[in-house]
């Protein structure tokens, strides 16, 4: 794979044990234990972890601050959501690590619903929350490029605001990246214009192409003002010493899902939103598409990255993501439970193939 991709993990933030399968654990999610994670991730490869976000589980910011101190290289990308974050807060306070990490902060901006009413926060239909979402991106973003912004939208307003401390230019880099996610046409549209990185679910090849050379058009249609968008793939990848041995493991897992009715392994179970759905409905197309994508776990209640998962040898996946790559997907955010010694193994046995 080209040098420019990178891998990322996921650190489940939760205060649940047993997340999609995790081994269930006392203290899985105290700092002693999240630690350990973050510096396993640097000790195998990883550049960092996607930290999930939702009313009912730990602030993430906060999370992300607290393993970013423990950490020298590990760098979050902390999911946040416009409404739980007014835009000058947050561009200031992820101006604050940015600085505080030697710029290792990341940002996941997440729209999909949420418990609105238990922090205050209220939104409309679904072109509302995309168009506030929009608003937000493009306000943190000038507040961390530009200096004295008076922004006087429909959403949010400011005056005369400077973050401080200053986003350091690093390179090309001239503030934390952007992610994005969704598949609607009015999230599409937020993407095309404000995300520095789409990131998908585990599509097929063919949905994940379409998707790609749509959201380029879009670009262009709606005259994109930013660097050109880059993509990303969020998925689950159960990697074994063999291909027999991953698919026996594959398929035990999977009836484990059925038994228990999918029970801790959907972070989506209120409305279903529109990418969610499209994974959702991928197994009526089969169990197994293109060379190893197992739609099976989506039947059984696995919810946004634990739908589909590739499942193979180090070789088998490393296959199957580079033909991702293929497409143009530079951002990878894998995982497997149990977490820990998946961010070993994979970190071990797929990432020097993913590399050479």
């Amino acid at each position: 794979m080209s040098k420019d991709s990178e891998f990322l993990w996921y650190i489940p933030n939760d205060v649940r044990a047993g997340h999609r399968g995790d081994t269930a654990v006392e203290n899985h999610n105290s700092l002693a234990t999240l630690t350990e994670h973050a510096r396993a991730l640097e000790e195998h490869g990883w550049k960092g972890a996607l930290i999930g976000t939702g009313w009912g589980r730990p602030d993430t910011f906060t999370v992300a601050a607290s393993l970013t101190a423990r950490t020298t290289s590990f760098e979050p990308l902390i999911a946040i959501r416009p409404g739980y974050w007014r835009p000058a807060n947050f561009a200031s306070a992820a101006a604050t690590l940015d600085h505080l990490t030697g710029g290792r902060v990341r940002v996941n901006i997440v729209s999909g619903l949420d418990n609105l009413p238990a922090y205050g926060d209220q939104e409309g239909d679904q072109a509302q929350r995309y168009a506030r979402t929009r608003e937000f991106m493009r306000l943190v973003r000038k507040l961390w490029t530009e200096e004295n912004v008076t922004f006087d939208g429909e959403h949010f307003r400011v005056g005369e605001s400077t973050v401080v401390p200053r986003i350091e230019i690093r390179g090309d880099r001239r503030h934390p990246k952007m992610y994005f996610g969704g598949a609607s046409q009015a999230a599409e549209r937020v993407s095309a214009t404000e995300a520095d990185v789409q990131l998908f679910w585990g599509e097929p090849l063919d949905g994940v192409r379409e998707r790609i050379e749509r959201l380029k058009v879009l670009s262009r249609e709606l005259d994109r003002d930013l660097p050109p968008l880059e993509f990303g793939l969020r998925i689950t990848t159960l990697v074994r010493d063999t291909t027999e041995q991953a698919w026996a493991d594959a398929e035990a897992k999977v009836a484990q899902m059925a038994k228990s009715s999918g029970a801790g392994w959907s972070d989506h179970r209120r409305a279903v939103a529109v990418g969610q759905q499209r994974l959702l409905d991928l197994h009526q197309a089969g169990d197994v598409l293109d060379d190893n994508l197992y739609t099976a776990p989506g039947k059984f209640g696995g919810g946004g990255a634990g739908t589909t998962w590739l499942v193979g040898s180090a070789a088998d996946v490393a296959r199957s993501l580079r033909k991702y790559q293929d497409l143009g997907i530079t951002h990878f955010v894998l995982s497997d439970t149990p977490y820990l010694p998946e961010i070993r193994r994979q970190g071990n046995q797929l990432l020097p193939l993913l590399r050479s």
